[in-house]
C-alpha cells in the first residue's frame, strides 16, 4: 500500500490550470523527487496532497487518509516545508516550536526532548536564544525544516528543502533526507535542482506546465531517454589490433589511442567477455568502467520530447 496515492489530481485557479491529471503513488520507505521548472506546478501538487488546497478534480489519500473529507487527520500525519516558511520573526526558536509541539497534541516532555534533538541535529542550538526574524534566510529554512520534523511524520513534503543554503548545510541537510526514510514513512521533495533530485530520489517524476512527463528511477530513466550504456574500455597499449577482440552486440561510439567507448543494452554479459578475450590475446587492460550520464541529460530529452508532442513552447 503507498502511503501518498495521488489520482488524476487537477486544480484550476480560473481559466488557468496549475495542475493537470497527474498521478503519484509513493510507498513507505521511498523518496520521489518532484522535478521541474519553476510554475511547473509542484508547489499547488504539494498545497493540495497535504489538505491546504481542494482539487478541482481528482482524489488523494495520505496514509490511507483522504485529503478532502478527513483534513485535519492529514495534517497530523504529515510533515510540510513550503517556500513561504511563516516564521513568527518576534518568537525564539523555543518558544516557536513548543507553540507547534502543542499543536501537534505532544506532551510538554515529549516536546522539550524532540526540540533539543532536532535543534542539535540541525545545528541551531547555539541560536536558540536569538528572535527568529535575526535569522539568515539559510537558518530559517532549517527551523522550518525541524517544525515539519517535531511530531515525526510518516509522510514528508518539502518544497525546495535546501534553497537559500550555503553548500555545507545544503549537504548536511540531504544527508538527513535519506535517513529520515525509514520503513514507514514516504517523502516527496520538490526541487528543481537536477543534483539534488538524482543524490536523493529512488523515483523521479518530472513535472512540466502541470503535467507528469516522465516517471520513474533515476537508471530507468536515463537507460530510456539516453539509450543503452556506455562503457569505455581504457589499454595500457596502442587500440590497434585490439578491436577485433571485443565480442559482437556491442556499438563503438568514439576512439582515442588507447581507449574506446561503445554501448551495449547487456554490459554484465558483453562486458566480461571483453576482458577474458582482451587477457586471452595478452592486451593488457587499465580500466573497464561506465560513462555515467547525468540527470541534464535526461531532463532536456525529455522537455525536448514534450515540447515537440505539444507544438509549442509556454514560457510560463
Amino acid at each position: 500500500m503507498s502511503s501518498i496515492e495521488a489520482n488524476s489530481l487537477c486544480k484550476k485557479f480560473g481559466t488557468f490550470t496549475a495542475v493537470d491529471d497527474v498521478s503519484l503513488h509513493v510507498k513507505p520507505g521511498e523518496i520521489l523527487a518532484l522535478l521541474g521548472p519553476n510554475g511547473a506546478g509542484k508547489t499547488t501538487t504539494i498545497r493540495m496532497l497535504a489538505s491546504i488546497l481542494k482539487p478541482t478534480h481528482g482524489n488523494a489519500k495520505i496514509a490511507g487518509y483522504d485529503i478532502e473529507h478527513e483534513q485535519e487527520t492529514v495534517r497530523s500525519v504529515v510533515g510540510l516545508l513550503t517556500e513561504q516558511h511563516g516564521l513568527y520573526n518576534r518568537m525564539r526558536a523555543g518558544e516557536y516550536l513548543d507553540f507547534f509541539g502543542s499543536v501537534y497534541g505532544l506532551d510538554s516532555s515529549m516536546i522539550q526532548q524532540r526540540i533539543n534533538t532536532l535543534l542539535d541535529e540541525y545545528k541551531l542550538q547555539e541560536f536558540a536564544n536569538l528572535r527568529l526574524g535575526q535569522y539568515s534566510k539559510g537558518m530559517r529554512q532549517k527551523l522550518a525544516l525541524v517544525r515539519a520534523l517535531l511530531h515525526e511524520p510518516q509522510v514528508l513534503l518539502l518544497d525546495e528543502p535546501t534553497s537559500a543554503m550555503d553548500p555545507e548545510s545544503a549537504h548536511h541537510v540531504r544527508g538527513s533526507i535519506v535517513e529520515l526514510r525509514s520503513a514507514d514513512r514516504a517523502i516527496i521533495v520538490c526541487t528543481h535542482n537536477l543534483f539534488e533530485a538524482e543524490a536523493l530520489a529512488d523515483r523521479i517524476a518530472i513535472i512540466r506546465r502541470g503535467k507528469i512527463i516522465a516517471n520513474d528511477s533515476p537508471l530507468e530513466l536515463k537507460r530510456m531517454m539516453v539509450g543503452d550504456p556506455v562503457m569505455e574500455l581504457r589499454l595500457a597499449c596502442s587500440l590497434d589490433g585490439a578491436l577485433e577482440h571485443l565480442p559482437e552486440g556491442i556499438v563503438e561510439i568514439a576512439a582515442g589511442d588507447n581507449w574506446v567507448r561503445y554501448s551495449t543494452s547487456q554490459p554484465e554479459v558483453v562486458n566480461p567477455k571483453t576482458l577474458s578475450s582482451l587477457a586471452k590475446a595478452g592486451i593488457p587492460v587499465v580500466t573497464l568502467s561506465r560513462v555515467e550520464r547525468s540527470l541534464e541529460e535526461v531532463y532536456l530529452q525529455v522537455v525536448s520530447e514534450d515540447d515537440s508532442q505539444e507544438g509549442t513552447i509556454d514560457g510560463r
